[in-house]
Protein backbone atom coordinates (compact mmCIF):
# COMPACT_ATOMS: atom_id res chain seq x y z
CA UNK A 1 0.00 0.00 0.00
CA UNK A 2 2.99 2.45 1.11
CA UNK A 3 4.76 1.77 -2.23
CA UNK A 4 1.42 2.17 -4.71
CA UNK A 5 0.76 5.92 -2.78
CA UNK A 6 4.35 6.83 -3.10
CA UNK A 7 4.06 5.81 -7.10
CA UNK A 8 1.26 7.86 -6.96
CA UNK A 9 2.63 11.15 -5.93
CA UNK A 10 5.68 10.49 -8.30
CA UNK A 11 3.59 9.99 -11.01
CA UNK A 12 1.37 13.55 -9.65
CA UNK A 13 4.13 15.70 -8.68
CA UNK A 14 7.42 14.65 -9.83
CA UNK A 15 9.49 15.84 -13.59
CA UNK A 16 11.56 13.67 -15.11
CA UNK A 17 13.79 14.74 -18.37
CA UNK A 18 13.79 12.16 -21.42
CA UNK A 19 16.60 12.65 -23.74
CA UNK A 20 17.06 11.47 -27.14
CA UNK A 21 19.01 12.15 -30.08
CA UNK A 22 18.00 12.36 -33.78
CA UNK A 23 21.21 12.51 -36.48
CA UNK A 24 19.98 14.50 -39.86
CA UNK A 25 21.90 15.60 -43.01
CA UNK A 26 20.34 18.58 -43.05
CA UNK A 27 21.97 19.86 -39.82
CA UNK A 28 25.56 21.45 -39.33
CA UNK A 29 25.12 21.98 -35.72
CA UNK A 30 23.35 20.62 -32.86
CA UNK A 31 19.92 21.94 -32.48
CA UNK A 32 18.52 21.14 -29.12
CA UNK A 33 14.24 21.08 -28.53
CA UNK A 34 12.58 20.92 -25.61
CA UNK A 35 9.04 19.33 -25.85
CA UNK A 36 5.83 19.25 -23.43
CA UNK A 37 2.68 17.75 -23.96
CA UNK A 38 -0.67 17.37 -22.38
CA UNK A 39 0.23 19.47 -19.06
CA UNK A 40 -4.07 19.31 -18.50
CA UNK A 41 -3.87 22.57 -16.44
CA UNK A 42 -1.74 20.98 -13.72
CA UNK A 43 1.30 23.29 -11.89
CA UNK A 44 4.48 21.84 -10.76
CA UNK A 45 5.33 24.49 -8.29
CA UNK A 46 3.35 27.90 -7.70
CA UNK A 47 2.58 29.31 -11.09
CA UNK A 48 4.64 26.22 -12.34
CA UNK A 49 8.29 27.17 -11.24
CA UNK A 50 9.65 23.90 -10.81
CA UNK A 51 8.95 22.95 -14.75
CA UNK A 52 9.98 26.54 -15.96
CA UNK A 53 13.44 26.06 -13.66
CA UNK A 54 13.83 22.42 -15.17
CA UNK A 55 13.32 22.95 -18.63
CA UNK A 56 15.56 26.42 -18.56
CA UNK A 57 18.40 24.21 -17.49
CA UNK A 58 18.20 22.32 -20.99
CA UNK A 59 19.18 25.55 -22.69
CA UNK A 60 16.72 25.01 -25.30
CA UNK A 61 16.41 26.85 -28.85
CA UNK A 62 13.20 25.62 -29.39
CA UNK A 63 10.39 24.53 -27.03
CA UNK A 64 7.19 22.69 -28.52
CA UNK A 65 3.84 22.45 -26.38
CA UNK A 66 2.76 19.39 -28.32
CA UNK A 67 -1.19 19.76 -27.42
CA UNK A 68 -3.55 19.59 -24.10
CA UNK A 69 -1.86 22.49 -22.69
CA UNK A 70 -5.55 23.16 -21.04
CA UNK A 71 -8.24 21.16 -19.88
CA UNK A 72 -11.41 20.55 -21.27
CA UNK A 73 -12.94 19.73 -17.71
CA UNK A 74 -11.80 23.31 -16.46
CA UNK A 75 -12.43 26.87 -17.69
CA UNK A 76 -9.38 28.46 -16.51
CA UNK A 77 -6.57 29.66 -18.35
CA UNK A 78 -4.11 31.45 -15.88
CA UNK A 79 -1.97 28.53 -15.44
CA UNK A 80 -1.72 28.12 -19.29
CA UNK A 81 -0.83 31.75 -19.82
CA UNK A 82 1.69 32.03 -16.92
CA UNK A 83 3.58 28.89 -17.72
CA UNK A 84 4.24 30.18 -21.47
CA UNK A 85 5.11 33.98 -20.18
CA UNK A 86 7.84 32.37 -18.32
CA UNK A 87 9.09 29.66 -21.10
CA UNK A 88 9.45 32.71 -23.63
CA UNK A 89 11.80 33.89 -21.57
CA UNK A 90 13.80 31.01 -22.25
CA UNK A 91 13.68 30.29 -25.83
CA UNK A 92 10.68 30.96 -28.92
CA UNK A 93 7.87 29.09 -27.50
CA UNK A 94 5.56 27.29 -30.47
CA UNK A 95 1.93 25.39 -29.86
CA UNK A 96 0.10 23.12 -31.90
CA UNK A 97 -3.46 22.67 -30.80
CA UNK A 98 -5.14 19.29 -29.62
CA UNK A 99 -8.31 17.87 -28.55
CA UNK A 100 -9.13 19.39 -25.69
CA UNK A 101 -7.97 22.89 -26.58
CA UNK A 102 -10.79 22.44 -29.31
CA UNK A 103 -13.71 20.93 -26.61
CA UNK A 104 -12.25 24.04 -24.70
CA UNK A 105 -12.95 26.23 -27.21
CA UNK A 106 -16.31 24.52 -27.73
CA UNK A 107 -17.36 24.33 -23.84
CA UNK A 108 -16.57 27.58 -23.12
CA UNK A 109 -16.37 29.94 -26.11
CA UNK A 110 -12.67 30.69 -25.67
CA UNK A 111 -9.96 32.11 -28.05
CA UNK A 112 -7.13 30.00 -27.24
CA UNK A 113 -5.13 31.04 -30.18
CA UNK A 114 -5.62 34.87 -29.14
CA UNK A 115 -4.66 33.77 -25.65
CA UNK A 116 -1.49 32.31 -26.27
CA UNK A 117 -0.36 34.93 -28.82
CA UNK A 118 -1.02 37.57 -26.01
CA UNK A 119 1.51 35.73 -24.21
CA UNK A 120 3.99 35.41 -26.44
CA UNK A 121 3.85 31.81 -28.09
CA UNK A 122 3.03 30.92 -31.90
CA UNK A 123 0.11 28.97 -31.91
CA UNK A 124 0.21 26.25 -35.34
CA UNK A 125 -2.55 24.87 -36.97
CA UNK A 126 -2.09 23.70 -40.45
CA UNK A 127 -0.17 26.79 -40.80
CA UNK A 128 4.07 26.56 -40.29
CA UNK A 129 6.98 29.09 -40.76
CA UNK A 130 10.38 28.81 -42.03
CA UNK A 131 13.22 29.53 -39.27
CA UNK A 132 16.76 30.19 -39.50
CA UNK A 133 18.69 28.87 -35.97
CA UNK A 134 22.15 29.34 -35.94
CA UNK A 135 22.89 28.86 -39.42
CA UNK A 136 20.38 25.86 -39.62
CA UNK A 137 17.30 26.77 -42.16
CA UNK A 138 13.90 25.03 -40.38
CA UNK A 139 10.41 24.46 -41.29
CA UNK A 140 8.32 24.47 -38.25
CA UNK A 141 4.58 23.21 -38.23
CA UNK A 142 1.80 22.15 -36.48
CA UNK A 143 -1.46 20.77 -37.30
CA UNK A 144 -4.73 19.18 -35.02
CA UNK A 145 -5.75 16.11 -36.45
CA UNK A 146 -4.78 12.97 -37.54
CA UNK A 147 -2.72 13.40 -40.69
CA UNK A 148 -3.88 9.99 -42.21
CA UNK A 149 -2.37 9.55 -45.11
CA UNK A 150 -4.06 10.38 -48.58
CA UNK A 151 -4.30 6.27 -49.63
CA UNK A 152 -6.52 5.83 -47.10
CA UNK A 153 -9.12 8.28 -48.49
CA UNK A 154 -11.23 5.59 -49.97
CA UNK A 155 -12.60 4.18 -46.80
CA UNK A 156 -13.21 7.74 -45.46
CA UNK A 157 -9.91 6.85 -42.73
CA UNK A 158 -8.80 10.50 -44.04
CA UNK A 159 -8.93 14.23 -44.48
CA UNK A 160 -8.06 15.67 -47.83
CA UNK A 161 -7.93 18.89 -46.26
CA UNK A 162 -5.06 17.35 -43.65
CA UNK A 163 -3.05 15.29 -46.94
CA UNK A 164 -3.03 18.94 -48.50
CA UNK A 165 -1.66 20.59 -45.87
CA UNK A 166 1.07 17.63 -44.92
CA UNK A 167 1.90 17.76 -48.90
CA UNK A 168 2.62 21.61 -48.69
CA UNK A 169 4.13 21.83 -45.77
CA UNK A 170 6.54 19.17 -46.85
CA UNK A 171 7.42 20.45 -50.29
CA UNK A 172 11.02 22.08 -49.12
CA UNK A 173 14.96 20.98 -48.49
CA UNK A 174 14.62 22.34 -44.94
CA UNK A 175 15.20 20.46 -41.92
CA UNK A 176 10.81 19.73 -41.30
CA UNK A 177 9.74 19.73 -37.73
CA UNK A 178 6.19 18.75 -37.83
CA UNK A 179 3.65 18.73 -34.20
CA UNK A 180 1.07 16.93 -34.13
CA UNK A 181 -1.09 15.94 -30.66
CA UNK A 182 -2.47 12.70 -32.05
CA UNK A 183 0.33 9.66 -32.70
CA UNK A 184 -1.77 7.37 -34.09
CA UNK A 185 -1.09 7.70 -38.14
CA UNK A 186 2.48 7.90 -37.28
CA UNK A 187 2.48 4.46 -35.22
CA UNK A 188 -0.10 2.71 -37.21
CA UNK A 189 -0.78 3.59 -40.37
CA UNK A 190 2.73 4.06 -41.62
CA UNK A 191 2.68 7.85 -41.56
CA UNK A 192 6.69 7.55 -40.89
CA UNK A 193 6.85 6.32 -44.54
CA UNK A 194 3.83 8.12 -46.33
CA UNK A 195 4.77 11.57 -45.48
CA UNK A 196 8.37 13.80 -45.79
CA UNK A 197 8.58 15.18 -42.51
CA UNK A 198 12.07 14.54 -40.62
CA UNK A 199 10.98 14.66 -37.09
CA UNK A 200 7.31 14.63 -35.41
CA UNK A 201 6.46 15.75 -32.07
CA UNK A 202 3.01 13.78 -30.94
CA UNK A 203 1.72 13.25 -27.34
CA UNK A 204 -2.31 12.42 -26.54
CA UNK A 205 -1.01 8.77 -25.43
CA UNK A 206 -0.05 9.74 -21.80
CA UNK A 207 2.33 7.09 -21.65
CA UNK A 208 -0.10 4.49 -21.20
CA UNK A 209 -1.66 6.67 -18.28
CA UNK A 210 -0.89 3.28 -16.02
CA UNK A 211 2.29 1.80 -16.43
CA UNK A 212 2.21 -1.48 -15.37
CA UNK A 213 5.82 -3.59 -14.69
CA UNK A 214 7.18 -5.24 -17.53
CA UNK A 215 3.64 -4.50 -19.85
CA UNK A 216 3.88 -0.68 -19.55
CA UNK A 217 1.13 1.50 -20.74
CA UNK A 218 -2.09 -0.10 -19.50
CA UNK A 219 -4.49 2.27 -22.06
CA UNK A 220 -3.89 5.06 -24.93
CA UNK A 221 -6.55 7.22 -26.76
CA UNK A 222 -7.18 5.49 -30.02
CA UNK A 223 -4.46 2.52 -29.81
CA UNK A 224 -6.91 0.46 -26.58
CA UNK A 225 -5.76 -1.27 -24.44
CA UNK A 226 -2.12 -2.61 -24.03
CA UNK A 227 -1.19 -0.10 -26.48
CA UNK A 228 2.43 -1.36 -26.66
CA UNK A 229 4.83 1.96 -28.01
CA UNK A 230 3.27 4.70 -25.90
CA UNK A 231 6.56 6.90 -25.59
CA UNK A 232 10.19 7.34 -26.86
CA UNK A 233 11.57 8.07 -30.15
CA UNK A 234 9.85 5.61 -33.30
CA UNK A 235 11.95 5.62 -36.62
CA UNK A 236 10.67 5.20 -40.09
CA UNK A 237 12.33 2.04 -41.92
CA UNK A 238 15.34 3.71 -43.37
CA UNK A 239 15.63 5.88 -40.09
CA UNK A 240 15.72 8.89 -41.94
CA UNK A 241 12.38 10.31 -40.22
CA UNK A 242 11.22 10.34 -36.62
CA UNK A 243 8.35 11.03 -34.35
CA UNK A 244 9.04 11.59 -30.73
CA UNK A 245 6.06 10.81 -28.47
CA UNK A 246 6.08 12.12 -25.09
CA UNK A 247 4.70 10.73 -22.10
CA UNK A 248 3.10 13.88 -20.80
CA UNK A 249 3.10 16.21 -17.80
CA UNK A 250 -0.75 15.76 -16.56
CA UNK A 251 -3.17 13.39 -15.81
CA UNK A 252 -6.55 12.26 -17.22
CA UNK A 253 -9.39 12.88 -14.71
CA UNK A 254 -11.45 9.99 -15.13
CA UNK A 255 -7.84 7.94 -14.65
CA UNK A 256 -4.75 8.80 -12.84
CA UNK A 257 -1.71 8.81 -13.72
CA UNK A 258 0.47 5.65 -11.58
CA UNK A 259 3.99 4.40 -12.20
CA UNK A 260 4.10 6.76 -14.89
CA UNK A 261 6.29 10.22 -13.93
CA UNK A 262 5.74 13.44 -16.05
CA UNK A 263 8.18 14.13 -18.53
CA UNK A 264 9.62 16.92 -20.23
CA UNK A 265 11.62 15.34 -23.50
CA UNK A 266 14.51 17.16 -24.82
CA UNK A 267 15.58 16.25 -28.41
CA UNK A 268 19.07 16.97 -29.69
CA UNK A 269 19.35 16.96 -33.54
CA UNK A 270 22.56 16.22 -34.77
CA UNK A 271 24.54 16.24 -38.13
CA UNK A 272 25.03 12.79 -39.58
CA UNK A 273 28.28 11.25 -39.91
Amino acid sequence: MTAALFSYILSKKALIVSRFSLRSEKTASVLRIVQLSDLHNVEFGNDNTRLIKKIAAQQPQLILITGDLVDRDDAGTEKAETLIRGLCEIAPVYISPGNHEADHEKNYGSDLRATFTACGAAVFDREWVDLELDGQLIRLGGINGYSVPRRYLDGNEARESEADFIEAFSDTDRLKLLMCHMPYTWLVLDGLEEWDADCVFCGHAHGGQIRLPFIGGLWAPDQGWFPGRVSGLYLSNDETRAMLLSRGLGSSRRLPRFNNIPEITVLDIVPAG
